[in-house]
C-alpha cells in the first residue's frame, strides 16, 4: 500500500510542471494568449527637475537628465535642462551600472520633502540614447 501511495505520489509531482506549462507565459512566437494580472495603461509622464519639486511627498516621477555631482554617501545632484535637484541613490539601485556626468539618465522614484528640502528617493536608474 505504501508503494502505491509512493508511486502516486511521484507521479502527481513529475506531472504539475507540464500541466503548470499550460497556465500562461509564453509558449511560442504566434501565441495570442494573455497573462491576467498586472497594469495596463500609460506608464508615468516624464517631468523635469524644477516641475519634481512642487509635487506632493511620495509622487512618483520620471527625470531625464545627467547625474553631475556626488554630495555624499548616496546623495547626488540630477539636472536638467529646467534645474538641478537632490537624488538619494542607494548602493543597490546602481545594479552594476558606471554612470558618468556626461551620461543621459532617467530615473525614477518618489519625491521626499522635507520642511526645508525637497529630494527623490531614486528606486531606478539607467542609461539612456540622448
Amino acid at each position: 500500500m505504501k508503494k502505491l501511495a509512493a508511486i502516486a505520489a511521484i507521479l502527481a509531482l513529475a506531472s504539475a510542471p507540464a500541466l503548470a506549462a499550460t497556465q500562461g507565459g509564453f509558449s511560442g512566437p504566434s501565441t495570442t494568449t494573455t497573462q491576467a494580472g498586472g497594469f495596463v495603461g500609460p506608464n508615468g509622464t516624464v517631468t523635469t527637475a524644477a516641475n519634481a519639486k512642487t509635487m506632493r511627498d511620495d509622487t512618483w516621477v520620471t527625470l531625464r537628465g545627467n547625474i553631475i555631482e556626488r554630495v555624499s554617501d548616496d546623495l547626488y545632484i540630477f539636472k536638467d535642462a529646467s534645474g538641478t535637484v537632490n537624488v538619494d541613490i542607494d548602493h543597490k539601485r546602481w545594479n552594476g551600472q558606471t554612470i558618468t556626468p556626461q551620461d543621459v539618465v532617467e530615473i525614477q522614484g518618489e519625491v521626499d520633502k522635507d520642511w526645508n528640502s525637497v529630494e527623490i528617493d531614486v528606486k531606478q536608474i539607467r542609461k539612456v540614447n540622448p
